[in-house]
């Protein structure tokens, strides 16, 4: 057996802003029923839209688009778009969308953007481009740090294609997208070909919402950005 030297120990206090990160997980984890739904999107339609929206002079993330839609599924779900405070589960009628976002290797913040459903793709786009600023910068609000009804977070850089986000509390779900990679298709005339399929991962507290409703805005969502329910999201 080897034994490692003090010296190549690195030490880091758990503290500041790595300690309450710690805490809001563990809280998550011992107070809510937490189930996770995951499933593969196919995106091939949204990414062909975000290249002709960058054709036109348009440049809005794979993130935007899919946040835009997102708010449209939650609009018609409005179980999912929520909190749990006390004995009441409050559902809303706008959608505070929180987004998390990794500041370093410790700090992990999830600011929401109010009032999201009345932002076109642009504003949406422009917006959260804001709150990442200001998040970076260490002017964020308690109130957006507080406020979110349901949390977006991102690791579709990376090679994770599925995860179980915790829920951000009292907020009532969360989704994760995973990574986007090209498979080939059986197409319904039978023939193969390749489409762009992106995992998500949807954890919500079974407390408030049972799983039935969660499968069906799952599947609602990735309707729309499939392009089933409605066309690709407009500028």
């Amino acid at each position: 057996m080897t034994t490692t030297a003090v010296a190549d120990i690195r030490r880091t206090p758990l503290r500041g802003m790595r300690a309450m990160i710690a805490g809001a997980m563990r809280k998550s984890l011992d107070e809510a029923a937490q189930l996770s739904h995951q499933g593969e999107c196919d995106v091939t339609a949204l990414l062909e839209h975000k290249a002709a929206l960058a054709e036109a002079g348009i440049r809005v993330s794979l993130e935007d688009l899919l946040a835009h839609s997102l708010i449209r599924a939650l609009q018609q779900h409005p179980l999912l778009n929520g909190r749990l405070e006390g004995n009441e589960i409050l559902h809303y009628g706008a959608v505070h969308l929180s987004f998390a976002m990794a500041l370093s290797d410790t700090q992990l913040v999830a600011p929401a953007l109010f009032d999201a459903e009345r932002l076109s793709l642009i504003e949406l786009a422009a917006a959260r481009k804001a709150l990442v600023s200001r998040a970076r910068a260490g002017r964020l609000s308690v109130n957006e740090m507080t406020g979110g009804t349901f949390t977006l977070t991102n690791l579709g850089r990376s090679r994770v294609r599925f995860f179980t986000p915790v829920v951000n509390l009292p907020q009532l779900a969360i989704l994760g997208i995973g990574e986007t990679r090209q498979v080939p298709v059986v197409g319904s005339d039978g023939e193969i070909c390749v489409r762009s399929l992106m995992g998500l991962s949807l954890t919500f507290d079974h407390r408030a919402v049972d799983g039935g409703p969660a499968a069906a805005f799952f599947d609602t969502l990735c309707r729309l950005l499939e392009g089933e329910l409605d066309e690709p999201a407009q500028a």
